[in-house]
């Protein structure tokens, strides 16, 4: 499953990059890739819902916005699917 949010994060990256599209000429937003982001993002909750975690409410021994909070959150996650 996490391949599946990573690929569909990946195809926004790749789509708003592409010199030609319309919406990347026109700096606007890339309408599908918003989709494809709100997409992984609500597949990635219900993941961790799945596991027993809620990022909105459970111990914040971590940060999102950091690199170093998503692996202390990835962490967290394997100990909470190893129960």
């Amino acid at each position: 499953m996490e391949d599946l949010v990573y690929r569909l994060r990946k195809r926004a990256e790749i789509r708003r990059q592409i010199p030609t599209r319309k919406s990347v000429q026109d700096n606007q937003p890339d309408r599908l890739s918003d989709l494809l982001e709100e997409a992984a993002n609500e597949i990635e909750r219900l993941i961790n819902i799945n596991a027993g975690i809620d990022r909105n409410t459970d111990n914040k021994e971590y940060s999102m916005g950091t690199e170093e909070g998503l692996n202390k959150f990835i962490q967290l996650r394997k100990k909470h699917e190893n129960r």
